[in-house]
């Protein structure tokens, strides 16, 4: 049902990025992937190209795009979808993936550029990438928006994040609202606690055998995206069996 539709995924060197690539390579997508690290970004394509040799049908096997891409740059998002422009096919598939987290710290001790960084990245990025995606979409097309339950709860210590994702919900259903008429969905994904590289800046001694995998999450979307297309999804919410840590 998914094959051959193009996919851009964002962060999509680790984590819950590079389990929603993985996902969609296997159901014969052309992907797109981004992220900061160019050599994880090239082991990923490796990876993902691999996979789908060994579980696609070889006609459907096409190369995986990999370019590096710093989402909170508007000349480096112009300079990808320049690329996505030139592949003369319409996004079928916007995955906004790409965020960070910062060290557990009250708000009086929250160094600036952090804040920034944080913001910069998880808020601003999110709007540059959706906005620039926009042009090249079509009736048919689905955002998905990674927001973490941090986009509706409240982690002390964790405000430039908190702050971030409660104004990525805000944005999501905005737009939501914008692109209804046009046909193009927004989906708002809220995982709970995954078990991811993220920890190791956010909470270092996380108990992370607690926490759901980045293939749970990955398959969640799936579920999404396979719903027929009249069908109003605003909001996918998936949390670990344990609840929240």
């Amino acid at each position: 049902m998914l094959s051959g539709r193009l996919a851009l995924v964002t962060g999509a060197n680790r984590g819950i990025g590079l389990a929603i690539a993985r996902t969609l390579a296997c159901e014969g997508c052309n992907l797109i992937i981004t992220g900061r690290d160019q050599r994880a970004l090239d082991k990923a394509c490796i990876e993902l190209d691999k996979l789908q040799s060994e579980k696609l049908p070889e006609k459907l096997n096409v190369p995986v795009l990999a370019q590096s891409c710093d989402v909170r740059s508007p000349d480096s998002v112009d300079y990808l979808f320049a690329l996505v422009r030139g592949l003369r096919q319409p996004l079928d598939i916007l995955v906004n993936n790409a965020g960070i987290g910062h060290r557990n710290l009250a708000v009086s001790e929250l160094p600036y550029p952090t804040w920034m960084e944080v913001i910069d990245t998880n808020l601003t990025g999110l709007f540059l990438v959706t906005q620039a995606a926009l042009a090249v979409m079509k009736p048919g097309s689905t955002i998905v928006n990674n927001l973490s339950i941090a986009a509706e709860r409240v982690f002390p210590g964790s405000a430039a994040y908190n702050a971030s994702k409660h104004g990525a919900l805000g944005f999501t259903d905005t737009l939501r609202e914008e692109l209804r008429p046009k046909g193009i969905r927004v989906i708002a994904l809220m995982p709970g606690a995954t078990d991811t590289a993220i920890w190791d800046t956010m909470w270092p001694k996380a108990p992370r055998r607690k926490m759901m995998s980045a293939e749970t999450v990955a398959r969640t979307v799936l579920d999404a995206l396979l719903l027929p297309q009249n069908t109003t999804v605003e909001k996918v919410v998936v949390m670990p069996s344990s609840g929240t840590l």
